[in-house]
């Protein structure tokens, strides 16, 4: 019996790329999928049902389960009406894939404030919106299952992208705390950094990068992630062409001071400071004392 069978997951932005494969993958392993996608462009605009109404076909003509959901995760309205869908559907709701996003790349110095907020709308308030609207479920059943997509852009950088390094840093923040408070509850919440051929970054890769990251590779991780099986939570794992890897925070050894330090004091130990040599995976360092 698969970790996901007869169990109910939302997965946003579902209606190609990254999104159709995880909805799939789900599917195959039994669970009930609600299929959500605004049908816009990669920038957000535009709507449709035409994306979200194809894969749910696709499922059911493979003798999966699945319903279509239009709303859009950038409002709390939205959010609960994607939830509304699977409880009035499916009686339930077991997990939620945050993977709606859309791109507004423009370098910092260029970027306007409706291009910022365009993008965290959909990413980071996304993601708050359809998780806060599963929460009470999750909380009431002792049992839930949050995935966060989301991006080696917040992990590491990448030019362009501030908005959406923003967003997707953030949601690795969220996806520390609602870990922290979904512990006792049996609700998991993992981040996820696919690396893959989607039109996100079909203008940002060559063809034979492109080529070797079907998006395919990823799902089987997502739906781990989904799995009553998968008892991690708060980790973040970065994934794509058959590589998966968890990154972590590390901390070096701390410089302590007897007293209060001066800038000088600071200046004096900064190389020490700095130095990452024997550093390892970080814990909480108020939590640790």
């Amino acid at each position: 019996m698969s970790g996901v069978e007869d169990r109910v997951v939302v997965v946003t932005g579902s209606g190609g790329g990254l999104g159709r494969e995880y909805a799939l993958a789900l599917a195959r392993e039994g669970a009930k999928v609600v299929v959500n996608d605004l049908g816009g462009a990669r920038d957000g605009s535009g709507a449709g049902h035409n994306m979200a109404d194809s894969v749910v076909d696709e499922i059911k003509a493979a003798g999966g389960i699945a319903v279509a959901n239009y709303d859009s995760v950038a409002t709390e309205e939205g959010g609960k009406a994607i939830v509304e869908t699977a409880v009035s559907e499916f009686g339930a709701i077991h997990g939620v894939i945050n993977n709606a996003g859309i791109l507004r790349d423009v370098s910092f110095g260029k970027m306007t404030s409706d291009e910022w907020d365009a993008v965290l709308k959909v990413h980071l308030y996304g993601a708050y919106n359809v998780s806060r609207a599963a929460w009470p479920h999750f909380r009431e059943q002792k049992y839930g299952r949050i995935a966060m997509a989301t991006s080696t852009s917040g992990i590491y950088g990448n030019f362009g992208q501030a908005n959406y390094g923003a967003a997707k840093l953030g949601l690795v923040g969220l996806s520390n705390v609602l870990a922290i408070e979904g512990r006792k509850y049996n609700i998991g919440v993992n981040a996820l950094a696919p690396i893959a051929a989607t039109r996100m970054t079909e203008d940002i890769m060559d063809e034979e990068r492109l080529s070797a990251l079907a998006p395919a590779l990823v799902a089987p991780v997502m739906v781990q992630l989904m799995s009553e099986d998968c008892t991690d939570t708060a980790n973040v794992f970065v994934v794509g062409g058959g590589m998966v890897q968890r990154v972590a925070y590390f901390q070096a050894n701390a410089v302590n001071f007897a007293e209060q330090p001066s800038f000088g004091d600071i200046v004096a130990k900064w190389d020490e400071i700095t130095n990452l040599e024997g550093a390892v995976p970080a814990g909480h360092p108020i939590r640790q004392q």
